[in-house]
């Protein structure tokens, strides 16, 4: 949008008419309100902004109602943000960024620097905890103690296709994820750590594995941490009815991982009938996809 064109989009609506239209959001009839909150959102992002002001309005309806439009354009903002950069043709996109773009489009109020001091904090902790002169299963097994014993991470076993499951900062704010979700967190600390340790998409299941020219090691994050050999990975897939297949425990490309993460999304809302949530995460996979 041009200079111009901010402006005559911020001048839509006087202050005697800014004035009416807080007064109109409070009215007790909720078609007054959904009629005025459709005025205001079909004016674009600006009439967002000027909005944004009232969000500590004394009147409990008047602010809820404000946050509530003030959301959908923050929200609006952070899926054009993400849709961006899943239509990055690189392969070598950053898949933690990506992570948390996803997450902004569901939760835009969150600090994505909040939730990266975090795991930098982990880090720290584990950078006090781990022998790195110790063999790979000795470090694996620091790591795990800290992430399910001490902290408490594991899989969510009462509600699987919960979408908090797949959303990052849900993840660590609830503790519980899905396989891929907990295998992020686990691989993101390990790049910190600078730990050889890639994610793993196997049929109907995501895991890491600790790859040197000596040695190597899968880790189960929905385990809580199990480690496995190519044996027992193996034995997995012909366990969930697959045929074994060499690209099925290879590592994948950032921008497979997060696909991967936009799909089991989409299913979960698809199996909650929330049809358009269903429908953003698709255009997600399609820019992915391209």
């Amino acid at each position: 949008m041009t200079p111009s064109a901010e402006k005559t989009s911020e001048l839509a609506f006087t202050e005697s008419q800014k004035q009416a239209l807080l007064t109109l959001l409070a009215d007790d009839d909720p078609k007054v309100y959904e009629s005025i909150r459709d005025t205001i959102i079909d004016q674009g992002p600006a009439a967002g902004e000027w909005m944004r002001q009232h969000r500590l309005e004394d009147d409990r309806r008047l602010r809820r109602r404000v946050t509530e439009i003030v959301s959908h354009f923050d929200r609006l903002a952070t899926e054009t943000e993400f849709l961006k950069f899943c239509l990055n043709k690189s392969d070598k996109i950053n898949v933690e960024r990506g992570a948390w773009l996803l997450c902004r489009t569901r939760y835009p109020e969150i600090s994505v620097s909040g939730y990266e001091a975090i795991l930098d904090s982990y880090v720290a902790d584990l950078m006090g905890r781990i022998d790195f002169g110790a063999s790979p299963g000795r470090i694996l097994g620091t790591i795990n103690f800290y992430l399910y014993q001490y902290l408490g991470f594991g899989g969510d076993m009462e509600d699987y296709y919960d979408p908090q499951n797949s959303y990052l900062c849900r993840v660590i704010d609830r503790l519980r994820g899905n396989p891929i979700s907990l295998s992020a967190v686990y691989l993101f600390i390990c790049r910190r750590l600078h730990l050889p340790v890639v994610g793993i998409g196997m049929p109907g299941h995501f895991i890491c594995r600790f790859q040197t020219p000596r040695e190597q090691i899968y880790i189960d994050p929905f385990q809580r941490g199990k480690l496995m050999t190519k044996g027992d990975c193996i034995k997995m897939l012909i366990q969930s009815g697959h045929e074994y297949h060499d690209g099925f425990i290879t590592p994948v490309t950032p921008r497979r991982m997060l696909l991967r993460m936009c799909s089991n999304l989409q299913h979960a809302y698809s199996i909650r009938e929330k049809q358009s949530e269903a429908n953003r995460m698709q255009h997600y996979i399609v820019a992915l996809s391209r």
